[in-house]
Parts: C-alpha cells; structure tokens; sequence
C-alpha cells in the first residue's frame, strides 16, 4: 500500500489506525532481522516455540518470513499502564504543510504518528494507555484504559491535534507537566512528545516539571522533537530571510550563512545540557528527528519495557 497516497487522501491523519500499524508491522519485519530479534518476538506478541508444545498456535506466515517458528501467545496479559503527553503548541506545527505523507512531517504530524504506533503496539499487548495534549492551556486529558472505544476516542483526538492550526500558542510545558503528574496516581510508563522550546528561566521549572511525572516511581521518557536540517544544522540558502518565532510573532531579518555556524553551536549546548539535565533527573532522553523513521521511538519503547518491572 502506498503509504504516502494514504496521507494525502486523508487530509490529516484520518487513517491514523491503519498508518500506526504499518509503521509498526514495517519496524518488526526489520527488527526480525536484526540484533534484537529477540525483543520483536516479545513485541509481537508471539514467543519462541519449543519442541515438544502443542503446534496448534504456531504462526506459519511468520515462518515463511523470518524461517523460525513461534507460537502466538493469547493469554500473557501484562498490565502495564502508559501516558502519553503531546505539546501542541504553535512551534510543534513547524514546518508548516497542508499536505503530510510519510517522509512529509512536520514536529506534531511526527508526534501523533509516533504515539499511535506505540498506541498499537499498547493495546496488541493489552496494556492501559492515557493521553494528554496541551499548548497554553490543558487541551486534552484522558486517563489509562485499554478498551477498544478508548483508543478509538484517543486516535480521534490525536487526529485533531495534526490539522488544529494554533497560532501564537506559547508553551508552558511545565505547568501542564505538573498537572499531568498530579492526575497519574498509579505507576506508569510516561512518553512526553516535546520541541523543548522555552525560554531559559522555564527551563529550570520544565525539569522540577519533569521530576514531579518521576513522582510514584514513574519511568518517564523524554522525546526531543525536532527537524534536524533547519532547527539544528540551521540548512537555508544564503538569501536574506525573515525569521519568524512562530509562538511569539517575533521576527529578524538576516542572511543565513552569517550566523549558522554561531547558531548550530548554540543549539548543540543546549541539546547538551537538555541531554545531561535527564541524565541527572534519571529520565530517557532521546533525540526525535522528524527527518528520520520512528525506529528510534519504537526500540526505545521495547528497551525501557524490558527494564519496567
């Protein structure tokens, strides 16, 4: 199926569903090759068959795919409960498009694809997912089930957040963070989607945020959103250029070339420091690249489950 036909037909996500589960039966083909084919059997909900059990559950279509046999499990239900947090503010809708298609995403189209795939992979493994959305106020909040109509009712939501057009959405990501935090009282595994875009005396309040969602021994996960060519490498041709801060409205005019180098180091720190700050807080940091494939996300979701106990 063409993948990016799907996108552009749906003017938006409306086929969220079936694109979460073709990203994700695309990343257990690959990983059934890879070092960590041991974890996709896990993650696909099937388990290595042993001589002498029944061959009643053996899946004969993974066979001819991967020449191993596995058993399909049915019973194995494992009741861990995630959270899904989504900043929705006006800098995660950079850059701006009309039309998505699978290599076409802009920071919330890539964080809405994302947590519906790791929402299929949830819910093959009758797992409780919870969502929360906000950008200057708490857009969304649905606590963790794991009923069909709640994912449903999450895809819808998650739909909307890709084709809302927030202007001048300012971030306070802290404060919705420790309201979040407040809400999950049972512990969870937490995936926060976020540009990291504040100011810097926010930053400090964004990680006593992020402390207070580690509150209950919760194991938070920290997706670094970003488009690694121009908010990062800063890659514009040397034309003079208006910039535009899409949160605030403010604005300089500039050539490029004259602060790139300058600009990628400035950038860099900060991912450092980003990068050292969850180290110390004991949170998983990981670098979202809206340029790359969600192999990252899904890998590290299989990783960090292995390790929640």
């Amino acid at each position: 199926m063409d993948l990016q036909g799907e996108l552009n037909k749906a003017e938006g996500f409306k086929n969220l569903e079936l694109l979460a589960k073709q990203v994700v039966e695309g990343f257990i083909a690959g990983m059934h090759k890879s070092p960590f084919h041991g974890f996709s059997a896990e993650f696909a909900e099937h388990k290595i068959y042993n001589r002498g059990e029944s061959t009643r559950h053996i899946d004969w279509k993974l066979f001819a795919k991967t020449d191993k046999l596995y058993t399909k499990r049915y019973d194995d239900e494992t009741n861990l409960r995630c959270h899904i947090i989504i900043d929705n503010s006006s800098s995660m809708h950079y850059p701006k498009m009309d039309n998505f298609s699978i290599d076409n995403l802009n920071k919330i189209g890539f964080s809405v694809l994302a947590a519906a795939s790791l929402m299929h992979i949830l819910k093959k493994q009758r797992d409780a997912v919870g969502l929360s959305i906000y950008s200057d106020s708490y857009d969304y909040y649905a606590p963790e089930k794991g009923s069909e109509r709640h994912h449903q009712m999450l895809l819808n939501h998650l739909s909307d957040a890709v084709i809302s057009k927030p202007l001048n959405k300012l971030t306070e990501t802290y404060k919705y963070l420790h309201e979040i935090a407040e809400k999950i009282h049972r512990r969870s595994m937490i995936f926060v989607f976020t540009d990291m875009f504040q100011t810097a005396e926010d930053g400090t309040k964004l990680f006593e945020a992020l402390r207070h969602l580690k509150y209950n021994k919760h194991e938070v996960i920290l997706f670094h959103v970003f488009d690694k060519e121009k908010e990062l490498l800063f890659d514009f041709d040397n034309k003079p250029k208006r910039f535009i801060d899409v949160e605030t409205g403010d604005y300089v005019n500039l050539y490029a070339d004259n602060i790139k180098e300058s600009y990628n180091q400035a950038v860099v720190d900060y991912f450092n420091e980003i990068r050292l700050k969850c180290t110390q807080y004991k949170i998983k940091y990981v670098e979202a690249n809206i340029n790359e494939n969600f192999n990252s996300i899904l890998t590290t979701y299989m990783v960090e489950r292995q390790k929640f106990a």
